[in-house]
Parts: C-alpha cells; sequence; structure tokens
C-alpha cells in the first residue's frame, strides 16, 4: 500500500524534510495568517449576530459571551481550587479538569484582571502555536502544500469555537502536535517534554503519552531513548496524587466525570442506544446528540482509515479516545473531542491535493456544509446554549 510505504520511509529518524528555510517560514505564515484571519471572521460574526438578534435590548459586553460552560469552569477553578467557590454550591465535578488550563488562567489573570479575558488570550497565542506546528507536520508528512490546507480543515471543523473560548483544546494542541512532529523527526527528549506539557491540560495525554511509545517502537528507536517515554505520564501520575491528598481518591477525575455528568462505562452498544434516543426525541438537546452520532462516524472511519494504511501510533492515539468516547454511557464532546485528532486534518489535506476532480469536490463539499456548522456553533455558544 502506498500510504503505508510513506508513512514507512517517513518514520526513520534519517528524513530530514525537504523544506528550506524560505518554505518553512512560508509555511508558518501561510497558517498564521489563516488563523489571525479566521479570529478576526469569529470576532466579526459575534458582533454582528448580537447586534441582529438584541432586538433593541442590551448586549452582553464581548468577553462575557466568551464564559460558558467550560470555561467558566476553569475559572472557577483558577480562581478558588477545585473546592469551588466557597459561597456557593460544591462541584464534584471540577476534578475532571486537569491542572494545566487553571494554572495558566492564574497566571495570565496577573497581567490582564480579567480572568474571561484571560481565557481568551490563552488561546489565541497557544492556538496560533498549534496551527504552525499543525501546517509543518503536514509538510513533513508530505504532499508539498498540505500544510495550509490542513490549518483551513481545522479552523473549519464545526466546534473549533473551542479553539476561541477560553477551554482547554487550544493549550492541549499547542503541546501535543509540535511534540509530535518531535517525536517523527526523531527528536525523543523534546517529544516526551512536549507530551508531558499536553498531559497537564487533559486526560487526552495519556493516549499522547501511550501513541508516543508505538511511534517509538515503530521507528526502532534505540533502547536507550526509551526511558524518555515515560515522562509525559509523570504529570498524569502528580495529578492523581494530588487529589488524593485531597479527597483520598486515586482516580478522582475519572469519579468527577461521572458525578459531574453521568459518565460512566457501558457497552457501546448501551451507548449507541441511549444517544440514538436523545437524538430521535424532541428535546432541545436533540440537534446535539445527533452532531454527536455524525462524530462518532467520522471517529470510527478515521480510526478505520488508519488501520488500514498501517499508520499504528495515529491508530492508538485516535482508537482509544474514540472507544473511551463511544463506551461512555451516553455520547459526549465526540465532535468537540474530534478537535484533537490531528491525523484527521492531515488527512483532509493528503485528500485536498491537487488530482482528480473528486478531490477537488469533496473539498468543496467540506467546506460548504461544515462552514456554516462552525458559524452556528459560534453564535450558539456565545449565546450561552450547549454545543459540544
Amino acid at each position: 500500500m502506498a500510504a503505508s510505504t510513506e508513512h514507512a520511509r517517513a518514520t526513520g529518524p534519517e528524513r530530514e524534510p525537504g523544506p528550506g528555510a524560505g518554505t518553512a517560514h512560508a509555511t508558518m505564515m501561510e497558517a498564521l495568517l489563516l488563523w489571525l484571519s479566521s479570529r478576526l471572521g469569529i470576532v466579526v460574526l459575534v458582533v454582528v449576530g448580537a447586534a441582529a438578534t438584541a432586538k433593541g435590548e442590551s448586549v452582553a459586553p464581548f468577553a462575557e459571551r466568551w464564559k460558558h460552560w467550560d470555561a467558566s469552569l476553569l475559572i472557577t477553578i483558577a480562581e478558588h481550587g477545585y473546592g469551588g467557590d466557597p459561597a456557593g454550591e460544591p462541584d464534584k465535578g471540577l476534578p475532571a479538569f486537569f491542572p494545566g488550563m487553571p494554572l495558566a488562567l492564574r497566571a495570565v489573570n496577573l497581567i490582564t484582571g480579567d480572568w474571561t479575558l484571560a481565557g481568551l488570550l490563552i488561546s489565541f497565542v497557544a492556538g496560533a502555536v498549534a496551527v504552525v506546528a499543525l501546517a509543518r507536520l503536514a509538510e513533513f508528512e508530505g504532499p508539498p502544500g498540505a500544510g495550509w490546507r490542513a490549518v483551513l480543515a481545522l479552523l473549519l471543523w464545526p466546534m473549533s469555537v473551542f479553539l476561541f473560548a477560553g477551554y482547554s483544546e487550544s493549550l492541549f494542541l499547542a503541546f501535543a502536535i509540535p511534540a509530535w512532529l518531535a517525536a517523527r523527526k526523531g527528536n525523543w527528549p523534546m517529544a516526551a517534554a512536549l507530551a508531558a506539557g499536553a498531559s497537564c491540560m487533559r486526560i487526552t495525554g495519556l493516549f499522547l503519552a501511550l501513541a508516543l511509545i508505538v511511534e517509538f517502537a515503530v521507528q526502532r528507536r534505540p533502547v536507550r531513548q526509551a526511558p524518555w517515554l515515560l515522562l509525559p505520564f509523570l504529570p498524569l501520575l502528580a495529578y492523581s496524587a494530588y487529589q488524593y491528598g485531597r479527597t483520598g481518591d486515586w482516580l478522582a477525575w475519572k469519579h468527577a466525570q461521572e458525578a459531574g455528568w453521568g459518565r460512566t462505562l457501558v457497552w457501546p452498544w448501551e451507548s449507541l442506544a441511549t444517544t440514538w434516543q436523545s437524538a430521535m426525541a424532541d428535546g432541545q438537546f436533540a440537534w446535539a446528540f445527533r452532531m454527536e452520532i455524525a462524530g462518532a462516524v467520522v471517529g470510527v472511519t478515521l480510526v478505520l482509515i488508519l488501520l488500514y494504511q498501517r499508520r499504528w501510533s495515529e491508530f492508538i492515539y485516535v482508537g482509544l479516545q474514540v472507544g473511551a468516547l463511544m463506551c461512555s454511557a451516553y455520547y459526549l464532546s465526540i465532535p468537540r473531542s474530534a478537535l484533537l485528532w490531528w491525523p484527521l486534518f492531515l488527512l483532509a489535506a493528503r485528500m485536498s491535493t491537487p488530482g482528480p476532480r473528486w478531490r477537488t469536490a469533496l473539498i468543496v463539499a467540506y467546506a460548504l456544509v461544515i462552514g456554516p456548522l462552525m458559524a452556528l456553533n459560534v453564535l450558539t455558544f456565545t449565546d450561552g446554549a450547549w454545543v459540544g
């Protein structure tokens, strides 16, 4: 298989890719231009959307329109710790959030003096780092010119609103994608250090750490470098130990997900049945559950493609996430989690390179269908409604 052969050639440490300094600079500038343009577009969309729906009423300040759902919970942790606001009811779901983003919020708030603005600033800067790394990774994997296409595919994804909001997705990607790029180039100390940063942000860091072990094996690296693979697990262990000191529970983050969102472990067909019933009902969350099912279809399809192409490390990274999400009591945040599946956007970049007409038709269809959904979700989120 051509894809497998290309992957095998790319995994060797001797492959130091083709783009020279000028091409690398151009790749970075293209990614940053797309990032800045998309951020400006979202600002205009939110401001115009708020004015259009105000109907003579006062409009909430721009920053306040982003203080919803997890963004608000992360601020609570940053401001008061995992015990929550002492003036309110204790929130048993707070330990589900890893400490990286709250610590970043606390640091940046010293500069901004505003928690929500701090979250937006973190996502803005971290997102810029992430898209540059994604473009470089896409160019490294090939074909030439895939960099900006991968970034565009990410920015058009329906849940890319969470790359703007004060969520942890941008900060995770700012560590995880450079870590993956470093691993693909054979720089394992750098890969491990960056992956450890990603592990501070989300439990997804566990899947990244496991995928790096597989990538290490695929590259047949010297055994003396293997200890570096332990580094990404240390933040996970440290956070579990911290919560054990607070609660006496080594798996406090997992039990917090169960307490806060009812995310218990079930068989995948049970989860599908529950989600399907909710998607077909007439409730206000029916559309959201339909999006969850669509996200699961995308996830399973991607896993099968990665398996077919024998991209083993990426298969582990995405496959474990898809499996965990589809074995939850019901589908929750699957399309949002797809923001972290950079193999999806690398695949979109490869498929949109010049070639048969069907490739052009596919990328046009992607933009026409996915783009409006992204805009709709931005407006929905800033209006305070549930998105994902």
